[in-house]
């Protein structure tokens, strides 16, 4: 199969490979990307683990034929959440490809790829590598032929997470669990059951058509059902995860929302008092409660760009404990610097099943509800960079600039960040401020000067 520099660009992009099935992720193009992959990690084995799409049997087998085909031996662990695949590449120390596209809908399917540890590969680290690899054809293979085997590791994963957080004394809890038809609907019952938890299950039966919602939690939207699930069962918690479960969000027991800078700031705060002094990540569109908690809890705040790639480096660099994105993507030392949606949703339960009996999950928030957030909002523009440089004049005079990732406003009262899309002509822009007014207030000035 001939690829081009054109033809590849919408499918290896800045931190996975993710594309149409049947147009862009072809049976062919994965067993070749297979190759590029073991070529590029040089590992005598290599883990595969995959979701619940219709696709994935045969976009793996492929995969395993090219991985295979160059003399490397792959350890197939079947079904799995992404975060299962991390820690598959982490115990065993061996690098990793998980078959997912994550939230997107039922016609894509994509890889995510890991060296061992569950140490990135992104455009910087690997991906650029294998995608010159495929456009000059250079995809050596060998005589001998590598053999695969498949491993179960879902009981040692759910182990392994409840040691990382005490869970064994909480107090009776019921939680309802909105898997989206996702890969959570196959690990939670594992890794959560042993727990003292009534578990309500939501759409927990595997199906990659995702015939009730996407499996997407940052849309709101997809979240309706769990919320009036929640306030119909009288239950403590809600949790709705994404297509490969390693992302979660959390409702509290009223049917609110509980935003992912929240839920940053209880894990650094009570990873603080585990690990005093610690240094913990957060991305620069975090609430500002969150550096406001780690630092009043004696941590380190260090401030990152956006993507899982930034903070896992950033992470390695620093040894921070802990970090945290406003999308909802958490991230554990204990982990393998890696994310994990069911290891957040073992702080939360954690946090409440060993609280006093009348303490309510919305009570244990309310500390953190300081200020007023716009939510990520995205904009179609023609020209990104006038866009940037109006919202500059505009606001600029207004507050301190800086340009870690896209620009940053900051104001007393509010702040804003204008980031570029990496592969859209889109500006996503998110505001807060003190109050509901003054956001408000922001957010639209704002609007109207990108969409002009």
């Amino acid at each position: 199969m001939a690829y081009t520099a054109q033809s590849l660009a919408p499918i290896i992009k800045s931190y996975d490979i993710r594309g149409l099935v049947g147009s862009e992720i072809t049976p062919e193009f994965c067993r070749d990307v297979g190759i590029a992959f073991a070529n590029l990690v040089k590992a005598t084995e290599v883990v595969i683990g995959f979701d619940m799409r219709p696709s994935s049997p045969v976009l793996v087998a492929a995969f395993s034929e090219g991985v295979r085909a160059t003399g490397t031996n792959v350890v197939n662990i079947g079904l799995s959440a992404t975060d299962q695949l991390y820690y598959a590449t982490g115990v065993m120390n061996i690098p990793g490809a998980m078959f997912t596209a994550s939230h997107n809908p039922a016609s894509y399917h994509g890889i995510k790829l890991a060296r061992a540890g569950a140490k990135p590969i992104g455009a910087e680290s690997g991906l650029a590598e294998i995608r010159d690899s495929l456009i000059h054809g250079v995809l050596p293979q060998s005589e001998k032929k590598g053999e695969e085997r498949s491993v179960d590791l879902l009981e040692g994963y759910g182990a392994h997470l409840r040691k990382l957080v005490p869970c064994d004394q909480i107090r009776r809890l019921k939680v309802v669990v909105d898997a989206g038809n996702g890969m959570a609907g196959h690990t939670v019952p594992s890794v959560l059951g042993s727990l003292n938890l009534e578990i309500i299950p939501l759409y927990f039966e595997l199906d990659g058509s995702f015939p009730n919602h996407e499996a997407n939690p940052l849309d709101l939207s997809t979240l309706v059902d769990l919320q009036a699930r929640v306030v119909a069962e009288k239950a403590d918690l809600g949790l709705a995860f994404d297509g490969d479960a390693d992302r979660c969000f959390l409702v509290d027991e009223q049917g609110h929302v509980v935003e992912p800078s929240l839920l940053t700031a209880l894990i650094s705060e009570s990873e603080l008092k585990r690990v005093p002094g610690s240094t913990i990540i957060y991305s620069l569109i975090s609430s500002k409660i969150v550096p406001e908690i780690i630092t009043a809890n004696g941590g380190v705040a260090s401030r990152s760009k956006v993507g899982h790639s930034n903070i896992k480096a950033q992470m390695a660099q620093t040894g921070a404990i802990f970090g945290g994105e406003h999308s909802g993507h958490f991230y554990f030392k204990d982990f393998w610097n890696a994310d994990s949606g069911m290891l957040a949703a073992f702080y939360a339960i954690s946090a409440l099943g060993n609280s006093t009996s009348g303490a309510t999950f919305s009570s244990l928030m309310r500390k953190y509800r300081k200020y007023s957030s716009s939510g990520e909002i995205n904009s179609e523009v023609s020209d990104v960079q006038s866009a940037l440089k109006r919202v500059e004049q505009t606001f600029g005079a207004q507050g301190e600039i800086d340009r870690l990732d896209g620009l940053t406003i900051t104001s007393q009262s509010w702040w804003l960040n204008v980031r570029p899309s990496n592969t859209e002509p889109l500006l996503r822009l998110n505001v807060e401020a003190d109050s509901d007014d003054v956001m408000c207030r922001i957010r639209d000035e704002a609007l109207e000067v990108i969409r002009q």
